[in-house]
């Protein structure tokens, strides 16, 4: 038994010459080396080894500080083309936000001008029809006091100078000494606005000068007059600025809504 444990003693000094990985078989000096090894690697078995790690050489030691440091290069450079990858998704969300946002106010304000230009094709048959009606009274008149003075038969249609009234004091004097209204419209931050409009313009079409020209931010709002007071309802908007007695000039308010 003595023999055999002076043995073991004296083959103890051929136990820790160096640290060896069980899975690629390379020999480290110490432990140190073995973490920075198994970090890089993800080798995870190791064992003591007699055989003693040699040094390297100047090559070796050359070539070995260029492999980590490409290595280092490799992962700043996957690490940079991630960041710009994430940066140009990030941008690609907040154009296509932006865009629609663009899109969707462009289409807003393309309805309410097609909504205006309606108005008036309607206001120019309505002024057109509405002459034509007072030149036929005139016609019918003109031929009835000629049967009249003529000494022909009295027709029937000398009746309508009751109608033939009523389209003189129609609003056609009011239309020639009102061809513009001038409105002044202050906003939310204090601010105003003043914009000529023609009195036969629907309200609307001073709600969509004021949406394409606020400085107070966005957000709905509504309009109102102080004298009188008077906050405009959503069926007032398609009614023209005369009717709503907002003619030759007024004094518009805009106030913020909650929806």
């Amino acid at each position: 038994g003595q023999a055999a444990g002076s043995s073991v003693a004296e083959g103890d000094p051929e136990t820790a010459k160096s640290l060896k990985c069980d899975e690629c078989g390379k020999l480290f000096k110490n432990q140190l080396e073995v973490e920075f090894h198994a970090a890089k690697s993800g080798h995870a078995s190791f064992s003591e080894s007699t055989e003693e790690k040699k040094p390297l050489t100047e090559e070796e030691r050359r070539e070995q500080l260029r492999l980590v440091e490409e290595k280092l290069k490799q992962k700043r450079k996957e690490r940079e083309e991630k960041e710009k990858v994430e940066s140009l998704e990030r941008e690609r969300i907040r154009i296509k936000s932006g865009k629609e946002m663009v899109a969707a106010k462009k289409r807003l304000e393309e309805e309410e001008i097609k909504k205006i230009v309606d108005q008036r094709k309607r206001e120019k048959a309505e002024d057109k029809a509405a002459r034509e009606r007072v030149k036929a009274q005139i016609e019918a008149d003109r031929a009835a006091r000629k049967a009249k003075f003529g000494g022909g038969p009295a027709e029937p249609e000398t009746a309508p100078p009751a109608p033939a009234s009523a389209p003189v004091p129609a609003p056609t004097p009011q239309a020639k000494d009102y061809s513009t209204t001038r409105i002044q419209i202050r906003l939310t931050n204090g601010q105003t606005l003043q914009q000529t409009f023609n009195p036969k313009e629907q309200l609307s079409a001073v709600r969509l000068y004021v949406e394409m020209n606020r400085s107070d931010g966005d957000g709905p709002f509504s309009l109102m007059t102080n004298f009188p007071k008077k906050v405009f309802k959503d069926e007032d908007y398609e009614k023209p600025l005369d009717l709503l007695g907002l003619v030759p000039s007024a004094v518009v308010i805009v106030s913020r809504t909650l929806h």
